[in-house]
């Protein structure tokens, strides 16, 4: 079993170790100031009482995970610890400096989990004097609450660091996407630019509101989505259908060269994945009854509204 820590206290760093302690493992968090410590016991605190309001926690629960909680400013609190993950300020000298404590006190093997959003894995690498043991493992606000994390290798990354990484996520209940190498934005910042670009051209344009935008995404996309993959949705619909949305959709964004290269990228059949077995999945081994019902299930509860006939 990994002996954790976090490094920094901020909100990222008490999200983190809120969901450490929430799942019964030890914590060390690492913070600069006596203020930062008592917001970071309180960020924590709140977070109990708010899982606790929902009916998610008991007052019982909140009393049994604090006591896993060690909250300090002293580095040497490291000592021993084989996991740590990094929440400080977005600036290669402070990682530096952290990642310097954490040579000097954690395990001569621990892994160095960066929750940077912004910052190039292969720039962190050069900041630790073992970049075989440094990845990052980017969390999404609130860190305790949204399960996914994007965990990024650099060219040096050991394979054993990834899988240690994995199997302590999987332990917190996360869901994981594995990046072979560092893009700026990795993948959900650059999805989410995708549709702020969009968006603010088409308010540019007069095209609609801002409300209607946002009751788009909500209610078609961000439920569809929820149910079932953005590309899983593409293979099931089929290369046709797609490629005649695109067609008439791209020339205002780029040449009508580029319509294939977007909508085929080299991955699509041609035919719809569900009925011809190929594409991007291997429908063959798919469960229709399962896809199906995960297609429909987040509009289940817009039924509870229907006035039935009876």
């Amino acid at each position: 079993m990994e002996i954790i820590a976090v490094y920094g206290s901020g909100t990222i760093g008490s999200c983190e170790a809120t969901l450490i302690i929430g799942h019964g493992l030890p914590c060390v968090v690492i913070g600069h100031s006596e203020q930062g410590l008592e917001r970071c016991r309180k960020a924590i605190a709140q977070n109990w009482d708010d899982l606790i309001a929902e009916g998610l926690a008991t007052e019982q629960n909140k009393t049994a995970a604090l006591k896993l909680l060690t909250v300090t400013n002293d580095p040497a609190a490291l000592t021993g610890c084989t996991f740590v993950f990094e929440a400080v300020a977005e600036g290669t000298e402070q990682k530096q400096a952290v990642y310097r404590a954490i040579e000097q006190y954690a395990a001569s093997d621990a892994v160095i989990a960066s929750c940077t959003s912004s910052i190039d894995a292969e720039v962190l690498a050069k900041l630790t004097g073992r970049p075989e043991n440094l990845l990052i493992a980017h969390p999404f606000q609130p860190v305790h609450m949204l399960p996914l994390v994007e965990v990024v290798r650099h060219e040096k990354t050991a394979d054993e660091a990834v899988s240690r990484t994995l199997v302590l996520l999987e332990q917190l209940h996360r869901q994981v996407v594995v990046l072979n190498r560092s893009v700026p934005g990795f993948l959900v910042n650059r999805f989410a630019q995708a549709l702020f670009r969009e968006s603010i051209y088409l308010m540019e344009q007069g095209v609609t509101t801002a409300a209607d935008i946002d009751k788009a995404v909500k209610y078609a996309m961000g439920m569809r989505y929820a149910s079932i993959g953005l590309l899983e949705y593409f293979d099931a619909v089929g290369y046709d259908l797609e490629s005649t949305i695109a067609s008439n959709v791209y020339p205002t964004l780029c040449d009508t060269k580029d319509i294939q290269t977007l909508v085929k990228a080299g991955l699509a059949t041609g035919k719809t994945g569900q009925v011809a077995g190929e594409g991007m999945y291997d429908w063959s081994k798919k469960n229709a009854n399962d896809f199906r019902r995960r297609k429909q299930s987040p509009y289940f509860d817009g039924v509870k509204e229907w006035t039935m006939p009876e």
